[in-house]
C-alpha cells in the first residue's frame, strides 16, 4: 500500500492508528530474534523490509570511532549492512573536522536483525539508525550519561511549536549530512524540527527526505535505501518528490495531530517474517 497515494483524510487516519498502537511490542512478539547474541557468518544480505525483515552476516559497528561514540551497547543493537556502517564513520568524520564532540549512535538493528523487544518497529533489516543530535564531550560522559536509559534532552520546545536554545550549527550540520548522503532514503525527525528548517533560507532541496513523525525531538532516524548486494530487500515506497514544507507539514500541528493518543485494546497484528529469514534462527 502507497500512502502516498491516499486521499489525505485516510493517510492521516493511518498514521495516528500506527502511533496509537506503536508501543505494542513485547518479548512475546520479538520472539527468538533479541535472543540471538551474535551475527550469522556468511556475506552480508537484507532481507525483507524495515518492520518485517533480517539480516544476515551482519556487520558491527565498533564501540568508538573517529568523531563518534556507539551508546547503550548493553542493548546489542549495534548491527547493520556495511553501507549503514559506513554511514555513520562518513557523518561522525565529518563531525570530527568541526570539533572534539562526538556524535552519539543509538540503536541500529539486533545481531541477525528481527523485531525487538522495546522501542522499534522498524530497525529490522539492518538499514536503520538513531543519531541523537546533542553531541557529548567524551564517550565516558556519553556512556555515563545514558547508562541508565534517560535521553538526552529534546531540541524542540516544551510547546512542540519550535526549537529549543540547544539547537544550533552543529546539529544542523549533522542533519543536512545525512540527508544529502545518496545512501540515506529517508529521515524521520520532529515536525516542529521541519518547519523550522521550512522557514530558513538557502536550498531547500535536501529536506524533501525529512519526514514528519512522532517523537523524533532528540534524535533523528536515518534509513538506508535497498543495498544492490540484496536482492530479498523490500524497498519502501518512494518519497514525494517536493520538499514536504505545505499543507502535509501544516497537518502535524493541527488539533488532530496533537490529540492525546489512546491505546488500543486489540494487538497490532505482526507482517509475517520472510522465508528467507527463518534459517538464520537455526543456524549458529
Amino acid at each position: 500500500m502507497n500512502r502516498n497515494l491516499l486521499p489525505a483524510p485516510i493517510t492521516r487516519a493511518l498514521l495516528l492508528a500506527t502511533w496509537l498502537t506503536a508501543g505494542v511490542t513485547g518479548t512475546a512478539l520479538a520472539g527468538p530474534w533479541a535472543e540471538v547474541t551474535t551475527p550469522s557468518a556468511g556475506p552480508t544480505k537484507v532481507i525483507g523490509g524495515v518492520s518485517s525483515g533480517c539480516i544476515a552476516g551482519a556487520q558491527t559497528l565498533p564501540a568508538e570511532g573517529d568523531g563518534y561514540v556507539s551508546i547503550r551497547r548493553y542493548r546489542n543493537r549495534f548491527y547493520g549492512h556495511a553501507d549503514l556502517l559506513h554511514l555513520v564513520s562518513d557523518l561522525a568524520r565529518k563531525q570530527a573536522t568541526r570539533g572534539p564532540d562526538l556524535i552519539m549512535i543509538g540503536d541500529l538493528s539486533q545481531p541477525r536483525g528481527g523485531l525487538m523487544s522495546s522501542s522499534h518497529r522498524s530497525h529490522q533489516n539492518g538499514l536503520d539508525v538513531d543519531i541523537w543530535f546533542q553531541l557529548a564531550p567524551s564517550a565516558a560522559v556519553a556512556n555515563r550519561d545514558t547508562a541508565n536509559q534517560a535521553d538526552p534532552p529534546s531540541m524542540v520546545t516544551p510547546d512542540g511549536e519550535g526549537l529549543s536554545a540547544l539547537w544550533g550549527d552543529d546539529q544542523l550540520a549533522l542533519l543536512q549530512a545525512a540527508a544529502e548522503d545518496p545512501r540515506v532514503e529517508r529521515i524521520f525527525v520532529n515536525a516542529a524540527i521541519k518547519r523550522a528548517l521550512c522557514a530558513s533560507d538557502g536550498d531547500r532541496a535536501w529536506l524533501r527526505k525529512l519526514r514528519p513523525w512522532f517523537g523524533h525531538d532528540a534524535h533523528f532516524h536515518a534509513r538506508l535505501r535497498c543495498p544492490r548486494d540484496s536482492s530479498e530487500c523490500t524497498p519502501q515506497a518512494a518519497i514525494p518528490a517536493d520538499d514536504g514544507c505545505g499543507s502535509e507539514l501544516d497537518w502535524w500541528f493541527s488539533a488532530e495531530a496533537r490529540q492525546p493518543a489512546k491505546k488500543s485494546s486489540t494487538p497490532r497484528a505482526e507482517p509475517a517474517t520472510p522465508a528467507a529469514c527463518r534459517p538464520l534462527l537455526s543456524i549458529n
